[in-house]
């Protein structure tokens, strides 16, 4: 099943796709022909008045191809407001800071990516005493036990990364309904073509544009979506003004462009890895692999229900030694190793080796085992994957 089986919008996902961006720049909009809207460089536009006043007066606080792409990415998520940020950490440090109170109190799944686990843990409530805990969401009563009257957001990541561990988004967005809390949700493994969360009772959905929704490793950037019009305005003053961390008009550009083949690389990606997951959770010297597909993860039944594919990213533990870890890796000749994920080509990680601040950070939250690889698979021929993983793995 894909989300193109559901029409939640006046057009299905794959059409919202190709096209959701466009519109503003046909002649009875009053601009020009173009099939693909211009890039708007221009940092000033000039100023007008009473009929003649310009929608766009200063790109940081507004600019034409920043406002199709949030547009686009509004539509995308189902919701009313999107916002693009310079990256996905601006997202995330956005709507942190917007939304809870020097001295507040933030509830977190403990299994996130290390870069938010950095800035929860080491600026946010070291520099603004903001009571930080982290809980296994993975059972939302873990997160109702934690609420309580000073709790200004609840923050989950599903997938995570890098130990694929899910949330019951819906279940944890009634927590937050009772309580009158926002619920935020980095979707970003998933991508919004595999997993809706404000449809799923989520009040945020935020994404690294750099990895899915860009796809092709060109572009840095972030985005948040929001249904609730107080969040959305607290959020575009920060961006616009209280911290000014828009996406440049031409990284707007590239992910407007990634999204259109957004559906047609999600699938391809779903494919590999699931054939990839099933070739390693076969071989004698994988301890256990992590991808929500299997049905050996043991949160299969929830990700079949919460999201509507498996994406593109796995992780395995290698039975083995560091040293021999380091031959499999040089073994490699099609996966890449890198520490970025979503873009078209195979990437490999070992976090240990790679990114020792991830691993030594996990201890802080959720533990990542020193033998863990995580993969990022990408479009190319799965057999041709299959054959190199089959060839240097010991």
């Amino acid at each position: 099943m894909t989300r193109d089986d559901d029409c939640f919008h006046e057009n299905r996902f794959k059409t919202l796709a190709v096209g959701a961006a466009e519109n503003a720049t046909r002649p009875d909009k009053g601009g020009t022909s173009d099939v693909i809207p211009p890039i708007h460089l221009s940092s000033t536009f000039e100023w007008g008045s009473g009929d003649n006043a310009n929608e766009h007066d200063y790109s940081r606080e507004s600019n034409p191809t920043r406002a199709a792409l949030e547009k686009q990415l509004a539509r995308l998520e189902g919701g009313e407001h999107g916002l693009a940020f310079a990256s996905g950490m601006a997202a995330i440090s956005t709507t942190v800071l917007s939304l809870v109170p020097p001295g507040g109190h933030l509830i977190s799944s403990d299994s996130v990516y290390s870069g938010t686990e950095r800035l929860l843990t080491d600026f946010v409530a070291n520099h603004l005493g903001v009571d930080v805990e982290f809980v296994d969401a993975r059972e939302p009563e873990n997160v109702a036990t934690a609420v309580d009257s000073e709790t200004a957001l609840i923050w989950a990541e599903t997938p995570t990364n890098p130990l694929i561990r899910l949330c019951d988004v819906r279940s944890i967005g009634d927590i937050a309904d009772d309580h009158g809390v926002p619920f935020g949700v980095d979707s970003t493994f998933a991508s919004p073509y595999f997993q809706a969360p404000l449809e799923l009772g989520a009040d945020i959905a935020v994404h690294s544009t750099t990895k899915y929704l860009n796809g092709h490793s060109d572009s840095i950037g972030g985005a948040v979506v929001t249904d609730n019009d107080e969040i959305f305005e607290n959020l575009a003053f920060s961006q616009r003004i209280g911290l000014g961390n828009m996406l440049s008009p031409f990284d707007c550009y590239l992910v407007a462009r990634g999204i259109k083949t957004l559906p047609a690389r999600m699938e391809h990606h779903q494919e590999n890895a699931m054939a990839v997951a099933r070739l390693l959770e076969t071989h004698d010297r994988v301890a256990r692999v992590y991808y929500p597909g299997l049905e050996s993860h043991p949160q299969h039944e929830l990700a079949a229900e919460q999201m509507s594919g498996y994406s593109g990213m796995l992780s395995f533990e290698f039975d083995g030694t560091l040293v021999e870890i380091e031959a499999f890796i040089d073994g490699l000749e099609l996966f890449t190793p890198g520490a970025s994920l979503g873009g078209v080509e195979s990437l490999i990680e070992v976090p240990s080796l790679m990114i020792p601040d991830e691993v030594s950070h996990g201890s802080a939250t959720a533990e990542i085992p020193e033998t863990l690889v995580r993969i990022s698979v990408g479009i190319e021929d799965v057999d041709d994957l299959c054959e190199d993983l089959r060839t240097a793995l010991p």
